[in-house]
């Protein structure tokens, strides 16, 4: 087996907020780094850089999730460079906002490909060099609201409660091959996600959190290196939330 810092890791939307952190922080140790972006082309390319700074190799992709074509080009060009992923982070989704009322069914179908259909075929192309090498890492980024619902998200709060169960039920079928699956479950998180709240709901959202703030981007990162590490394959199927106390 390769050690930790000679191996790769490719994080689905990783342009900007927790993605370009998770990112980030693989890159701090030296590891190969691949950013993937659908269509936020310098963003992904500013932290690329920032990644390379600190001597990584970096590799900026760019694929429609909801394609499995595209994301098998995806995988030809990694392999080509090298780069097949011992450690895939999926990252890449939207959100919503709105009453379940108001929500069109082309919204609603695209917000289940971005964000549950998106994990599924990634993690299903990505997946079988993992356990052909018996050791792998599969780390999925869900929310809060996939474990507790939240009133107005209902279609972002059912794709990632899809994303929990996926994880959990895939972490059985791959642990006999080396391969762990967990979730990260931010609640509020300082990131664009967040700009459709005002400052007097952000104030509001933040009195209700007993940490009495937003997470940073750095702060989830943290948890899913610690995830991918060698020493946690013992951790697999949870669903770990970073909230600071906002659900217990």
């Amino acid at each position: 087996m390769k050690s930790f810092t000679q191996q790769t890791v490719l994080i689905t939307g990783a342009s900007r907020g927790i993605g370009a952190a998770i990112a980030r922080r693989f890159s701090a140790v030296g590891m190969n780094v691949v950013i993937h972006y659908l269509q936020s082309h310098e963003a992904a390319n500013e932290t690329a850089r920032s990644c390379m700074s600190h001597g990584s190799r970096v590799l900026t992709v760019t694929a429609d999730l909801r394609s499995r074509e595209q994301i098998i080009r995806m995988q030809e060009k990694l392999a080509h460079h090298d780069m097949i992923p011992d450690i895939l982070v999926n990252n890449a989704g939207v959100s919503h906002y709105g009453m379940l009322s108001d929500i069109t069914e082309e919204q609603w179908d695209d917000i289940m490909s971005i964000n549950l259909k998106g994990t599924f075929l990634s993690t299903q192309q990505f997946m079988q060099p993992m356990i052909t090498n018996k050791y792998g890492r599969i780390i999925n980024v869900s929310s809060i609201w996939g474990i507790s619902g939240a009133s107005c998200e209902v279609a972002y709060s059912t794709a990632k409660g899809g994303i929990n169960a996926f994880t959990k039920a895939l972490a059985k079928e791959l642990a006999p091959s080396g391969v762990t699956v967990n979730a990260v479950a931010p609640g509020a998180v300082d990131t664009l996600m967040m700009a459709g709240f005002d400052e007097q709901e952000k104030q509001a959202i933040e009195n209700d959190i007993p940490a009495g703030r937003f997470a940073q981007p750095d702060e989830i990162a943290s948890l899913v290196y610690f995830l991918a590490l060698p020493e946690s394959g013992y951790i697999t199927g949870q669903i770990i939330s970073p909230n600071g106390g906002w659900l217990t």
